[in-house]
């Protein structure tokens, strides 16, 4: 697809209960710029406020899926602008992180800085072997990618990444556990297609009290994580779906199998 000037730089497909964003610069590689950061805010803000949006697919036009900041339109900017400029990318990176449905960073190809950054900001990634890691912006004179991948990689690699442009290809990335699922190109659809199904099908104040409970309990000790699901759990108990929940799970047969309880 060749963009034009009034191209939207962000493409919004909603479709059964599943929202699917689609970064939309291929021309230049899917750089984020000042456009792209609005763009996606909005998109996200919207989806955010949507009661029939179950879950949230963010893709790639192109074969990259972020090479990172648009240095280009940096270019005659003053410490002011760039300044605003990465606000407005890191607004959008907490955007998606606060979706209160899952949200899911499908990469088919490289995601570099703020690549990086869209793609951690995700509950999980399912990723091509054509997908690759990459945080250069130290080597590039700048400061960027330094919050979410030492959380989710641990320190060591985020520096080894960071200090030296190492590339982390989508096999490592899934033994480090960044990447969720390594999948074949060929079984992608259908497997995006099986996870909707199965995210579409649960109760969705279910899902949104349960990755509250991992986004907000990761950050707190344990008897403070502790107290945040049971705070989910009798918010939970408010609501009557719960018991068509188990009703329905009885029925499935394998209410009597031991392990299938659950916790708690």
């Amino acid at each position: 697809m060749t963009q034009t000037a009034a191209s939207p730089t962000v493409l919004i497909d909603h479709q059964d209960g599943v929202a699917t964003l689609t970064l939309n610069r291929p021309e230049a590689r899917n750089a984020l710029n000042n456009a792209m950061c609005a763009e996606l805010l909005a998109a996200l803000t919207a989806i955010a406020a949507d009661e029939s949006v179950r879950l949230v697919y963010i893709r790639a036009n192109g074969p990259v899926f972020c090479a990172g900041a648009d240095l280009k339109e940096r270019q005659g900017m003053d410490e002011a602008a760039v300044r605003a400029r990465r606000m407005s990318a890191f607004t959008a990176y907490a955007a998606i992180e606060a979706l209160p449905m899952p949200a899911i960073a499908v990469l088919e190809g490289p995601a570099v800085g703020s690549g990086c950054e869209i793609a951690a900001a995700c509950d999980f990634i399912i990723a091509t072997d054509k997908a690759s890691f990459k945080t250069p912006e130290a080597l590039w004179g700048t400061v960027g990618a330094t919050q979410r991948l030492p959380r989710i990689l641990g320190k060591r690699l985020a520096k080894d990444m960071m200090f030296t442009g190492r590339t982390l290809s989508a096999g490592e990335a899934l033994q480090m556990g960044l990447v969720a699922r390594l999948v074949p190109e060929s079984a992608l659809g259908a497997i995006l297609q099986e996870v909707a199904a199965t995210i579409c099908k649960a109760p969705p104040a279910a899902l949104k009290l349960a990755k509250r409970c991992v986004d907000t309990g990761i950050e707190q000790d344990p008897k403070g994580a502790l107290q945040t699901e049971l705070d989910a759990i009798d918010e939970n108990l408010t609501r009557n779906p719960w018991k068509t929940g188990i009703a329905d799970f009885g029925k499935s047969g394998k209410a009597g199998i031991a392990g299938f309880g659950g916790g708690g």
